[in-house]
C-alpha cells in the first residue's frame, strides 16, 4: 500500500472515531455500483435544477431527501463497528427502498396532499407513510449525524403529543395522526426552510468544496498560507490558522476540517516545537472558526438569510468583521505561545517557493469567482455553478490537479456522500423547528429565559449563550443554527436588538460548542492526530478562541460591528482597530506572555484592558488602551531591570 493510501486510511479511521458522518462502509462490494449511480444521479439532479430552476419546494425537497436517506442506509450500517463488513445488510437495502418510496409518495400524490387533504383530511394510508417516513429519517440521522439531534427531535415530538401535561410551557397537545402528517407533508416542518435551502444552495457549495479537495486546489491554500506566515515567529501555527480558515469556510464540518487540514499542519507544528495539545488546539480552533468565515459560513448563512429576511449577499458582508476579529484572536494566541516557547519561523528553504506559487495563482480563481459573483448581485446558485465549472476547467491545466475519467465519475458520488449529514440534519432540524412553530414553544422558552434573568439584558445574553452551547454540542453547523435560532434566539428578540445581531449571536455560540469541553469534538479529533490529551486540547482551544466568547456580546451591545445602527467608516474603523488591540491584549493575558512572561497581576490587567478595548465605546476603549499600555511599560521596565541584574552578576 502506498504512503498516500495509508495516510488516507488513517484519516478516515480518525474521522470515523470522532465524526459520525465519516463512519461509512468501506467495502460495499456490488452495492458500490448502486451508490455510485444513485449518488451521481442526485448530484446531476442538483446541478440540473440549479441551472434550469428548482421544482416546487416540497417536490424538490422530497427528491433530495429520498435519495439522500436511501444513500445513508446503503453507506452507513446500523452500528459503527460494522463498517468493514462486505456488502449491505438486507434490512438496510429494504430501508433504503422504503426511504425512496415514502418520499416519492409525496411527489406522486402532491396535488392531493396540498389540496384535498387540507380540506377533507389525510387518509389512514397517508398517516402510515408519514409515520414510516419520520422513523426512517430519525434512524438515518442517528447513523450519519449522531444521537444528540435525534434526542432533541424525539423530545420535540413527545412535546407535540403530550404538551397538555407539560407545566409552564405546555400547550393543548396533538394526536399522532395530526402531528405526523403535519411533520411529513407540510412545508413548515421536515420540508421547511432548512431542507429547502439544503436542496438548492447548500448542496452546490458542498459540491464546490469536494471539487477543491479532489483537484488538490485546497492544498494550494495550505502552500500560500505557509509561504506568507511560515518565516515569522511560530510560523507553522500561523500557517495552520490561515489555511484552516480558508478551507473551513467551504468544508461545512469543524471535525472534517480539523482532520483534513490537521493531518498536514499538526505534525508540522509539533516538529517546530509546539506542544502536542497546543498543536491540536490551534488546528481545532481555526477549523471551527472556518464555519463563521464568509462567504459560506458552514452553509448556515443561506438559512440565516431565509430566517432574517436579509439577503445572503448582505449577510456575507455583515459577517466579515466578526470573523476577522475571531481569527485575529487565534492568530495572536499562537504568536504569544510561540514567543513564550521560543519557537522561531521556518528556514526559507523549507517554505514553498514564491515563484512556483505565483505560477499557480489561477487556482484562486474559483474562490474569486464565487465571492465576486455574490458581491455583484448574482444568486448563490449561479455563483456556486460558475465556481464549480471554473474549478473543473482549471484543474486540467496541471498534472497534479487534473482528474482522471474515473475520478470525474467518482466526484459526483463523493458530492452526494458529503451532503448526506447535512440532508439528514436539516430534515431532522425541521421536525424541531416545526414543533417550536406549531406549538408556540419559542416565545415560551424566551419568556422562561427572561424570567430566569429577571429581565436583565446581560443575564438574558448569558443564559442564551449557555443554551446555545448545550444545544450545539454534537450537532453539525446547519442543524446547530436551525435549533438555536428557533429555540434560543426569541429571548434576545424581546429586546431592541437588530435581528441579524441576534441570529449571529446564537450562531456563534452554537459553533463554539465544537471546541467547548466536555464534548469539544473538533478538539478531540485534533488530539487524536497530535497524540495529546483531548480535554487539555479542548481547554487550550477555548483559550485560543476566546474571541468567539466575547465578540457576540460586542455586536449585540454595539451592532456597528455588524454594520448596523448608522455605522459609518469612522466609527466602524475605530471599533475594529480597538477591538483588534483588545484581542491582542486578551490573547496575551490568556497565554501568559507579552514581550516576556507575564505575572499574575499583568495577566489580569491584560484581560481587563482587552475587554474594555473590544467594547465599541470610545470611553471604555480609552481606559482599556491605558491599561494595555501600562502593562507594556511594566514589562519593559521589568525586562530592563532583569537585564541590568544579569549584567551586574556577570560583572561581579
Amino acid at each position: 500500500m502506498s504512503q498516500q493510501n495509508t495516510n488516507e486510511l488513517d484519516q478516515h479511521e480518525l474521522m470515523a472515531k470522532y465524526d459520525k458522518e465519516s463512519a461509512f462502509r468501506t467495502n460495499l462490494g456490488p452495492w458500490g455500483w448502486v451508490t455510485l449511480i444513485l449518488g451521481s444521479a442526485l448530484t446531476i439532479f442538483q446541478l440540473y435544477t440549479a441551472l434550469r430552476g428548482a421544482y416546487v419546494s416540497t417536490i424538490q425537497g422530497a427528491i433530495h431527501l429520498g435519495a439522500g436517506l436511501a444513500l445513508v442506509y446503503l453507506l452507513y450500517p446500523i452500528k459503527s463497528s460494522m463498517t468493514k463488513r462486505k456488502g449491505v445488510q438486507w434490512y438496510d437495502a429494504l430501508f433504503a427502498l422504503a426511504a425512496l418510496f415514502t418520499n416519492f409518495y409525496i411527489i406522486y400524490n402532491y396535488e392531493r396532499l396540498i389540496n384535498e387533504a387540507l380540506i377533507f383530511g389525510f387518509t389512514f394510508q397517508d398517516q402510515i407513510v408519514a409515520t414510516v417516513g419520520i422513523l426512517l429519517l430519525l434512524e438515518a440521522t442517528r447513523r450519519v449525524v449522531g444521537l444528540p439531534i435525534v434526542i432533541i427531535a424525539v423530545i420535540a415530538l413527545f412535546y407535540g403529543l403530550f404538551g397538555q401535561y407539560v407545566p409552564v410551557i405546555g400547550h393543548a397537545g396533538y394526536d399522532w395522526a395530526s402531528l405526523s402528517t403535519e411533520m411529513f407533508f407540510s412545508s413548515s416542518s421536515i420540508f421547511g426552510i432548512p431542507i429547502q435551502i439544503s436542496s438548492t444552495y447548500i448542496y452546490l457549495f458542498l459540491f464546490f468544496g469536494v471539487m477543491l479537495v479532489k483537484t488538490n486546489i485546497g492544498q494550494f491554500f495550505n502552500d500560500i498560507a505557509l509561504r506568507l506566515t511560515g518565516k515569522y515567529t511560530g510560523g507553522t501555527a500561523k500557517a495552520a490558522v490561515a489555511a484552516s480558515g480558508l478551507q473551513g469556510m467551504v468544508s461545512g464540518s469543524s471535525v472534517a476540517n480539523t482532520v483534513g487540514s490537521g493531518s498536514f499542519t499538526i505534525p508540522m507544528m509539533k516538529n517546530a516545537g509546539f506542544k502536542p495539545h497546543f498543536a491540536a488546539a490551534a488546528e481545532a480552533s481555526a477549523s471551527t472558526g472556518g464555519q463563521i468565515m464568509p462567504p459560506i459560513m458552514g452553509a448556515a448563512a443561506f438559512i440565516m438569510a431565509s430566517y432574517t429576511g436579509i439577503p445572503y449577499n448582505d449577510i456575507i458582508v455583515i459577517a466579515i468583521i466578526p470573523a476577522l476579529l475571531y481569527f485575529t484572536g487565534v492568530f495572536m494566541g499562537t504568536h504569544f505561545e510561540a514567543k513564550k516557547q521560543g519557537i522561531l519561523g521556518l528556514p526559507k528553504e523549507q517554505l514553498p517557493k514564491m515563484k512556483n506559487l505565483i505560477k499557480r495563482l489561477d487556482l484562486f480563481l474559483p474562490l474569486v469567482i464565487i465571492i465576486g459573483f455574490l458581491l455583484i448581485g448574482y444568486t448563490p446558485t449561479y455563483a456556486a455553478l460558475f465556481a464549480i465549472l471554473t474549478a473543473f476547467i482549471i484543474s486540467f491545466f496541471r498534472k497534479d490537479t487534473r482528474m482522471s475519467f474515473k475520478e470525474i465519475i467518482n466526484i459526483f458520488e463523493e458530492g452526494a456522500r458529503t451532503a448526506l449529514p447535512v440532508i439528514a440534519a436539516c430534515a431532522t432540524a425541521g421536525i424541531i423547528a416545526g414543533t417550536v412553530t406549531t406549538t408556540g414553544l419559542g416565545p415560551k422558552i424566551a419568556g422562561g429565559i427572561i424570567d430566569l434573568a429577571q429581565g436583565q439584558f446581560f443575564l438574558v445574553m448569558f443564559f442564551t449563550m449557555i443554551a446555545c452551547i448545550i444545544l450545539g454540542m454534537g450537532l453539525p453547523t446547519t442543524a446547530n443554527y436551525v435549533v438555536t435560532a428557533t429555540m434560543a434566539a426569541p429571548a434576545l428578540l424581546q429586546f431592541d436588538v437588530p435581528i441579524i445581531a441576534v441570529h449571529m449571536f446564537v450562531f456563534y455560540f452554537g459553533i463554539v460548542a465544537d471546541i467547548t469541553p466536555p464534548v469539544c469534538l473538533a478538539a478531540y479529533a485534533g488530539a487524536g492526530i497530535a497524540g495529546a490529551n483531548p480535554m487539555k486540547s479542548g481547554v487550550t482551544a477555548v483559550k485560543l478562541a476566546i474571541a468567539a466568547f466575547i465578540i457576540p456580546y460586542m455586536f449585540v451591545s454595539q451592532p456597528i460591528l455588524l454594520l448596523q445602527n448608522d455605522a459609518n467608516v469612522w466609527n466602524v474603523s475605530l471599533a475594529v482597530i480597538t477591538a483588534m488591540l483588545g484581542m491582542a491584549s486578551i490573547s496575551s493575558g490568556m497565554i501568559g506572555h507579552l514581550s516576556m512572561k507575564t505575572n499574575r497581576l499583568e495577566r489580569i490587567l491584560l484581560i481587563v484592558g482587552g475587554l474594555l478595548l473590544v467594547y465599541p465605546d470610545i470611553k471604555f476603549s480609552a481606559v482599556g488602551l491605558i491599561i494595555f499600555g501600562a502593562v507594556i511599560v511594566l514589562q519593559y521596565m521589568r525586562k530592563k531591570s532583569d537585564k541590568e541584574n544579569k549584567q551586574t552578576i556577570t560583572a561581579g
